[in-house]
């Protein structure tokens, strides 16, 4: 036992004890100088470091840096000798920060809203992360030719921060990403983010109460991160919020079935976020706090969205994700197959030419099913699901075109001839 170490431990006794028994104001008088006193017993320091500056609104850069990425995995304490207290505080802690800096480069995070937890109160953040390790960057992504223009539209807003100072706009910048099922919406978030070295903000809108909760998950996403909404037009009922609602009859309102209403009743109580609450949230003034961030939504249906959402201002640059063309297979056909040339590429041009099929459904036939599998049998199976989406699409057609001549015989044996004027789809 050191000798600092008794004369701590006595120098706490005689204070308790002198503390304990002394008057209220000898007590109130000597509370002010515990700490003082104290100090002359035991030499050793203690360092905080807050997580939260201001009114607890805004995350410390030096907290996320040294406490959350760089002491997390050292698991060291920022306790020591007073005599040290010159090298702790010059080069110690600048050394930490800076390792914790390049910590949170090196492993970029996946984050998730977790409202629902019921652990919620427990926790200093309602954002729950993983090491983000999507595979994906911008030389695999098959999104031919406009690949270029997005790749240049990302590093120029990363490097621009002086541009968004002078102009008075705020540091951040809206995408769109639509288009069918299956072309790469999410592989190309992945791309973007390892791209830039951004996190990832997975946002669930669903799990978010109410317009409060939303502007607070804003404020403590981090700056250097891309926040996600995917399926924008599935996530909550945003599209029709700006619309008077039609007024119905009482008959229409008692054939309303118990289920029906408890529905009603359980989508009115899940969530209470506003069309108005997320165009506040994308651009509005709490948007500013941070900078640095991206905002992308993704949909399948962009026509569902309310224009609000999709104009200029909010979301920034509009990319549409369609189906599979050859110059997109091509880099499919390096990532996949390795391959640069070969005789049964000439047909798949042709077969693209006139079929739609996806990204993901290309990729999904050119991944090698047994360890016989070469690059000829993932082609010729490409171009059978090529044959046979083609055909497909062929017997839909027909179908539609008899549906319609049927429906245009019936008319005309009614009403006569119409050339033409009556059915727009068949004028020359």
């Amino acid at each position: 036992m050191t000798r600092s170490y008794v004369w701590a431990t006595t120098g706490s006794t005689i204070a308790s004890f002198m503390f304990i028994w002394a008057p209220y104001e000898v007590r109130l008088y000597f509370g002010k100088y515990t700490q003082r006193i104290m100090s002359f017993f035991y030499p050793y320091i203690k360092i905080s470091i807050h997580e939260y500056t201001g009114d607890r609104l805004e995350r410390s850069e030096a907290y996320y840096a040294a406490v959350v990425a760089y002491l997390s995995i050292n698991s060291s304490k920022l306790t020591f000798h007073k005599r040290y207290r010159e090298i702790i505080t010059e080069a110690y802690l600048k050394h930490v920060i800076q390792q914790g800096k390049e910590i949170t480069v090196r492993h970029r995070k996946l984050y998730t809203n977790d409202s629902g937890n019921k652990w919620q109160i427990y926790k200093q953040t309602t954002w729950s992360h993983i090491v983000f390790e999507h595979p994906a960057t911008v030389e695999t992504l098959a999104m031919e030719p406009a690949k270029k223009e997005i790749i240049e539209d990302l590093v120029t807003f990363s490097k621009s921060k002086d541009f968004y100072a002078r102009t008075g706009k705020t540091w951040k910048r809206g995408y769109l990403l639509y288009g069918p099922p299956g072309t790469g919406k999410s592989t190309m978030i992945a791309a973007m983010a390892n791209l830039l070295n951004y996190d990832v903000y997975d946002l669930e809108l669903t799990a978010v109460k109410e317009n409060t909760e939303l502007r607070k998950l804003l404020i403590e996403s981090t700056r250097k991160s891309i926040i996600v909404i995917e399926d924008i037009d599935c996530s909550l009922d945003l599209t029709g919020q700006r619309t008077k609602k039609e007024e119905k009859s009482p008959d229409e309102d008692k054939e309303k079935s118990e289920k029906e209403i408890r529905k009603e009743h359980k989508e009115e109580s899940s969530s209470k976020v506003t069309l108005s609450g997320l165009l506040n949230f994308i651009d509005g003034l709490w948007s500013a706090s941070g900078g640095e961030r991206l905002i992308v939504f993704t949909t399948n249906y962009v026509e569902k969205l309310d224009p609000a959402l999709t104009r200029r201002g909010r979301m920034d640059k509009h990319i549409e994700l369609s189906y599979c063309i050859f110059e997109a297979f091509e880099v499919l056909s390096r990532n996949y197959l390795r391959l640069e040339a070969h005789p049964l590429l000439d047909k798949i041009e042709s077969l693209m030419k006139v079929t739609k099929i996806t990204p993901a459904d290309v990729a999904e036939n050119l991944v090698p099913k047994s360890p016989l599998d070469d690059a000829e049998k993932c082609l010729s199976r490409l171009i059978q699901a090529l044959e046979e989406a083609k055909e497909a699409a062929e017997a839909t057609e027909n179908d539609e075109r008899s549906i319609h001549k049927k429906s245009s015989s019936s008319y005309q044996g009614s009403r006569g001839p119409c050339h033409g004027r009556c059915c727009p789809t068949t004028r020359k």
